[in-house]
């Protein structure tokens, strides 16, 4: 089987690698599509210590398992969990219903799990979610990405229901920051985008959003503030937005330390939120529903075989999304 393999910090192309083995309660897939990410590129620069096959936004074909699957055209969750692997006695986080918050769990293409820039992956049944006819693989690929974005509509929904959250600001325009402003803004129409690179800027722009520099964010104005930069100075930026008693929501992988006056956010009374994974079902409604275009994030597309080209071109600045083609 032919892999990308990241280890040392660098990204090599496989060929003497085994196509997994089928395991009980799981499936076979074959990739069709599958997408880097910025947590990918974390990982190329030594985010976990990790060493394998990275990737998890992916869209592919069940080849082997339960019969009802085969054929089927999937997208997966990452999360491999005690649910996942009908593993007994089950954890506290998932015996209490969190188990994407999982004691035990694993995550594909990012911890325990081989991932899906490689021409199969093995996924758990219990994972899989059917990709409607209707969407093409270039859009199903964004599956994962967009349900992290939905997941932080979840968490805000009841504030925007009950007009707590009316003034909103998502700080980076890179890949992850322009899903999260697009999901976001179905809701709260007046949303901003606060970013760097004045290309990634004007993509937001094309797609109907506000969108300005860093430098131009007012201050201690914002009811919820999503920080998507990945950097240190965005988080700044998004604690300097936002006002006394409103919420910052962290969706970046960051692979070094965040300064921050803790003594501001407590005078402040301002609630941090972690955000990480989110619902494929809305991602899938809300792509099939076209509620925002994706396509357009897509800058190149590439073969597995040059998978350290691929790498290369998706952490140039300004590049949103670079897919892989097994």
């Amino acid at each position: 089987m032919i892999a990308a393999w990241i280890d040392g910090g660098r990204v090599r192309v496989r060929d003497d690698l085994p196509r997994p083995p089928l395991e009980p309660g799981e499936a076979i897939i074959r990739v069709s599509m599958a997408g880097i990410c910025g947590t990918d590129l974390e990982l190329l620069r030594g985010y976990r210590g990790f060493s394998g096959i990275p990737g998890h936004e992916f869209v592919g074909r069940v080849e082997e398992g339960p019969r009802e699957w085969v054929g089927a055209r999937v997208v997966a969750e990452i999360n491999v969990t005690c649910r996942s692997r009908h593993a007994e006695p089950l954890c506290r986080s998932c015996a209490d219903g969190r188990p994407t918050h999982c004691l035990r769990r694993e995550a594909i293409g990012i911890y325990g799990r081989d991932g899906a820039f490689a021409e199969w992956l093995r996924a758990p049944v219990s994972n899989l979610h059917r990709v409607p006819q209707a969407l093409p693989d270039e859009v199903a690929v964004f599956a994962e990405p967009v349900a992290a974005a939905c997941r932080v509509l979840r968490q805000v929904e009841r504030e925007i229901e009950h007009g707590r959250v009316t003034r909103a600001l998502v700080v980076g325009a890179g890949r992850l920051g322009q899903l999260v402003a697009r999901a976001l803004a179905i809701r709260l129409p007046g949303l901003k985008v606060a970013g760097r690179s004045e290309r990634n800027l004007a993509r937001a722009r094309a797609a109907g959003l506000a969108a300005g520099p860093v430098t131009a964010v007012e201050e201690a104005a914002y009811d919820l503030v999503v920080e998507c930069s990945g950097a240190g100075a965005g988080f700044a930026v998004a604690r300097r937005a936002v006002r006394p008693r409103g919420t910052v929501i962290l969706k970046s992988t960051h692979t070094n330390e965040l300064s921050i006056d803790i003594s501001s956010v407590v005078v402040d009374e301002i609630r941090l939120l972690g955000s990480r994974c989110g619902p494929f079902e809305d991602a899938l409604a809300a792509l099939e529903r076209g509620d925002f275009e994706v396509r357009d994030l897509i800058d190149d597309r590439l073969p597995l075989s040059a998978a350290p080209e691929a790498f290369s071109r998706a952490a140039e600045p300004g590049v949103a999304k670079v897919l892989l083609v097994p």
